[in-house]
């Protein structure tokens, strides 16, 4: 059993619309983590991102959004509601809003893909 105190969590700012609590570095597991991320306008700012390794189950804490599927439909969320991502999914985030994301095996940036419009 670990616990991880909010203040062990690390702060990353991964865009300027993008600010993740990050407790994995703590939590050091490599089948799962956990993170907090608030999101203020769009995600990536241009294009879209995907996770090429890991599964992401993501619950949001306060706010709405919409989450842009390439290729297919949008989904608008709110408080309260979960969302899960799929591996490979390519995707961008739109609102403001916090979440938390459970990512399954644990996630680390090289796993992560920002697509330009021209490379779709």
């Amino acid at each position: 059993m670990k616990i991880i105190k909010e203040e062990n969590a690390e702060n990353f700012q991964y865009a300027d619309t993008s600010s993740v609590l990050e407790y994995s570095i703590a939590l050091n597991e490599k089948n799962m983590d956990f993170c907090i991320n608030t999101i203020t306008g769009r995600y990536p700012m241009k294009g879209y991102c995907s996770n090429l390794e890991v599964e992401e189950l993501c619950y949001i804490l306060e706010g709405k959004g919409t989450i842009f599927k390439f290729g297919s439909e949008h989904i608008e969320f709110k408080k309260g509601d979960i969302i899960f991502i799929n591996k490979k999914d390519i995707y961008y985030w739109e609102g403001n809003f916090k979440l938390a994301i459970v990512c399954t095996p644990a996630w680390s940036k090289e796993q992560c893909k920002l697509y330009s419009d021209k490379d779709l």
